[in-house]
């Protein structure tokens, strides 16, 4: 019963945070100065057309006032330059189907390899693996995508050929999912040793060990469990931002995915595109953060979900 209720509230505040980004967004992009038109090759009174055609030429709350009432209705308009007269919702729904796909693969590598090297990681604390992955997960953190993209192109598509660079070839994925999986990856190595480490030394621990049971079992089964919080934490906006792709990794590789349109539709001043995949990448990390709250109460059943 007090789960049920903590959810019914949490949806309600998610309703009025989503409710909150879709005001700020509209009135920002708003301020953008130009329109949608003004890359056209057009005359001044075609876009003026155009700009009648839409509604942008209505004071600003009335523009506001109609999108909302459109949205209730599940309409998010149509697209103004990047695919023009195309429904909003059609564009996001296929290009993230693209995303996720990729998405799930650089995600259950990510959580698979970070979870357990952090392990192995905090095991061999002080030791020649635990520095090997210190090393190399703190390269991984530090290296931006483009350069991680790049180099993997150079070498195993350029140089070696040994991998396609177009991603709808066979084995087309694995470059873009590396991509996508180095940081994560890196990032959750860390976050695991430093949990594994703060929780080695508790008394249930030192229990366990008395009992005769291995490091490598009090490690990867009973520490591992209590200290799986703050990776959880990281994992709700982890996810939704994998699933919806990366800009420079669905650029480089030419992935056909939703993460193209997060800097496009902004520099094309492409308006219902921003308004939408706006809203869907909200949408999408209040519910994955919501999931995360929901699985705190799984991992230790010790938490009260208020």
């Amino acid at each position: 019963m007090q789960t049920t209720r903590y959810i019914v509230k949490r949806i309600i505040l998610a309703a009025v945070s989503l409710f909150a980004i879709i005001t700020i967004t509209f009135f920002l992009m708003n301020l953008m100065p130009g329109d949608p038109f003004m890359s056209e090759k057009a005359s001044e009174e075609s876009r003026a057309i155009l700009i009648e055609k839409y509604g942008l030429d209505q004071p600003v709350y009335v523009q506001y006032e109609k999108y909302l009432q459109n949205l209730f209705h599940g309409d998010m308009g149509t697209s103004y330059v990047l695919q023009k007269g195309r429904a909003v919702r059609d564009i996001i729904t296929e290009s993230f189907a693209v995303s996720m796909k990729l998405g799930v693969k650089a995600l259950v590598v990510a959580i698979i390899l970070g979870i357990f090297l952090g392990c192995v990681s905090g095991l061999c604390k002080d030791r020649l693996p635990d520095g090997i992955i210190r090393v190399v997960s703190s390269l991984g953190i530090s290296m931006p995508g483009y350069v991680v993209a790049s180099g993997l192109m150079i070498i195993l598509a350029v140089n070696f050929k040994i991998l396609p660079v177009n991603y709808n070839k066979p084995g087309g994925a694995i470059m873009p999912v590396i991509t996508l999986a180095l940081y994560p990856t890196s990032y959750l190595t860390r976050l695991t040793r430093a949990s594994i480490l703060e929780v080695m030394n508790q008394d249930y621990l030192r229990t366990e060990r008395a009992k005769g049971m291995s490091e490598f079992v009090v490690v990867f089964v009973h520490a591992l469990k209590n200290s799986l919080i703050p990776v959880i934490t990281y994992l709700g906006p982890l996810t939704a931002s994998i699933l919806t792709g990366g800009f420079v990794a669905e650029s480089v590789f030419n992935v056909p995915g939703l993460g193209r349109y997060f800097v496009s539709s902004i520099s094309s001043r492409d308006y219902t595109m921003i308004m939408g995949v706006t809203i869907f990448y909200s949408a999408l990390i209040i519910l994955m953060n919501l999931v995360c709250d929901i699985l705190y109460k799984i991992v230790d059943p010790r938490i009260t979900l208020d």
